[in-house]
């Protein structure tokens, strides 16, 4: 009998001992999966902001770049000519607007006059040519005309393509005469996010979605109460619609089914008409993996105890290499694509001094031609003759300036070569040449011979360096200003300065000067500076603030030949 009831202790202390390690382990489970699902959730929104800050910064270029092109056609003298009666060059101006529509990848451009009738257009020799189209009933129309500048995002009545209708004013002789109008279409666009996102969408400031990854998305609303009360004639004039239908983001229509987490809806506002874009992310596979892993090294730790220890260490180890380098090269194709969204803002911003750069020389080769022509009528060739090589002059410049403008902007990043200082400098001021004029600012370069030292960098994301410092230094200076570029040449680096005479920094901007999103503008991002120290030190340089008194001054460290 005590040989039984030893055996029923003995098995029952075996099995409280069992279901005591049990519980033990249901409960670190159960810990673990609450751990890895709560990091995995934090860790997907941090990406998630990211992306979405990314896709919005890339979208404002592009929208940014298409809203000079009727700012700078508003001042052109052929436009003027045309629509104050001066002169009927419709034909000329037809080609140039096909010419200047393939080189923006502009959908159409187009020149209405007064009543709304189209005058020129790009698409002038396609059937579906706007020339003879009157468009007085597009609210873009009627509000340029008002205001100077209007934007809509509608069907085309002729295409019944969607895109977004850029208008600008124009005044001749203080008096409204017409409208130049861009059109920009978004399908190359819309088909990259659907290839490489989970879902992206953007609003106008009345919740209707606009641009979209998911075709299906397009002109519907995203509060559904609210889409039932709209103007349904207004709608079929703007969107094609009768009626706006609810965007159902609940059904997750065409991300995938069922989730196991709800989708995070990630908005960043885009500086145009009240426009937002969402970014839709899904947690679910870094969830399921984070969960995974979790339940994986606290099974085989307790398994093996000490040699899982060690197994599961390096296996630690081994797969926060394989993320530090995963991260390390999105990390790269995200900074190199917000590097060049950084430049083609920043050429849009200088585009405009720029075209006026480039109307001054083509104004003038027309009355040299003109005077040419005379000439040779009257039989004086020698004097003829001096007059075409001034045309000749004024188109090397106006080549010189768009090839500086090409090269800016192209996207792939040639390998580091031995070059003069001067080629950036140079490069730099001729983008800025008319801004610096404009606003009277004094500018001070260095002499030749220190321009002359050879550096070892890549000469357009030096000069795109160059460029954000000058232009933080013209809108620190103001009227009247003065800046100053400055040369030092040590044994292996060569130090280009540029200090200005603003109010300078206080010490809260010095201590947040190279943060990102840190920036004492209204309308900045806080990634001028960043990006320009990412370039500087991917060079084998730097970028640092001045220690001197007075305005502010930053240091370009740039390795030598």
């Amino acid at each position: 009998m005590r040989r039984f009831a030893g055996l029923f202790r003995s098995r029952g202390r075996l099995v409280a001992l069992v279901a005591t390690a049990l519980v033990l382990l249901g409960a670190a489970v159960w810990s673990i999966d609450r751990l890895a699902r709560t990091r995995a959730l934090a860790s997907a929104q941090e990406d998630a902001r990211n992306e979405a800050m990314i896709i919005a910064t890339s979208l404002q270029a592009e929208l940014d770049k298409f809203s000079l092109v009727p700012l700078v056609l508003a001042e052109d003298p052929q436009v003027n000519g045309l629509l104050s009666g001066a002169s009927d060059g419709r034909g000329a101006l037809n080609r140039r607007l096909e010419d200047l529509a393939r080189q923006t990848n502009a959908a159409v451009i187009y020149l209405m006059d007064e009543s709304g009738q189209t005058l020129a257009a790009s698409n002038w020799n396609l059937p579906t040519t706007f020339v003879g189209s009157n468009y007085s009933f597009r609210r873009y129309f009627q509000q340029a005309m008002e205001t100077g500048s209007a934007t809509q995002f509608a069907l085309g009545t002729v295409s019944r393509k969607p895109g977004l209708y850029i208008a600008q004013r124009v005044v001749v002789d203080g008096r409204p005469v017409g409208v130049v109008a861009v059109k920009v279409e978004f399908d190359a666009l819309e088909a990259n996010w659907h290839v490489a996102t989970h879902g992206v969408f953007v609003t106008d400031r009345d919740g209707v979605v606009l641009l979209a990854s998911n075709e299906d998305w397009r002109f519907r609303a995203i509060d559904p109460a609210w889409a039932s009360a709209r103007d349904r004639d207004l709608d079929r004039q703007q969107f094609g619609v009768d009626a706006l239908e609810p965007l159902d983001l609940g059904s997750r229509s065409g991300i995938g089914g069922a989730v196991a987490a709800p989708l995070f809806d990630t908005e960043q506002p885009i500086a145009l008409d009240g426009w937002t874009l969402h970014l839709l992310a899904d947690p679910r596979p870094r969830i399921d993996a984070a969960v995974a892993n979790g339940r994986f090294y606290a099974l085989l730790a307790i398994a093996l105890a000490g040699v899982v220890v060690a197994l599961g260490l390096y296996l630690r180890r081994r797969r926060e290499l394989l993320g530090e380098a995963l991260l390390a090269e999105r990390t790269r194709t995200l900074s190199e694509q917000l590097n060049q969204a950084n430049r083609l803002a920043t050429l849009g911003q200088v585009s405009a001094g720029v075209g006026h750069e480039i109307s001054q020389p083509v104004a003038a080769v027309r009355v040299f031609a003109e005077n040419g022509e005379r000439l040779l009528s009257a039989g004086r060739a020698a004097e003829a003759g001096r007059n075409f090589q001034q045309i000749v002059d004024l188109t090397e410049r106006i080549g010189r300036i768009t090839s500086e403008l090409r090269r800016f902007a192209r996207r792939d990043v040639a390998e580091p070569r031995n070059f003069p200082l001067e080629e950036a400098i140079e490069g730099a001021l001729l983008l800025l040449r008319d801004r610096v004029e404009r606003s009277g600012t004094a500018l001070i370069t260095p002499l030749a011979e220190e321009c002359a030292v050879e550096v070892r960098a890549e000469p357009v994301r030096l000069e795109q360096v160059l460029v954000n410092l000058l232009q933080n230094a013209l809108d620190a200076t103001g009227p009247k200003g003065r800046i100053e570029l400055s040369v030092v040449s040590e044994a292996r680096f060569c130090h280009l300065s540029v200090k200005d005479d603003g109010p300078g920094l206080s010490l809260k901007a010095r201590e947040q000067l190279f943060q990102p999103f840190a920036t004492t503008k209204r309308d900045g991002l806080g990634l001028g500076l960043v990006i320009s120290r990412g370039i500087m030190r991917s060079l084998g340089g730097d970028l640092s603030l001045g220690t001197g008194d007075g305005g502010a001054e930053f240091i370009m460290r740039i390795p030598r030949a």
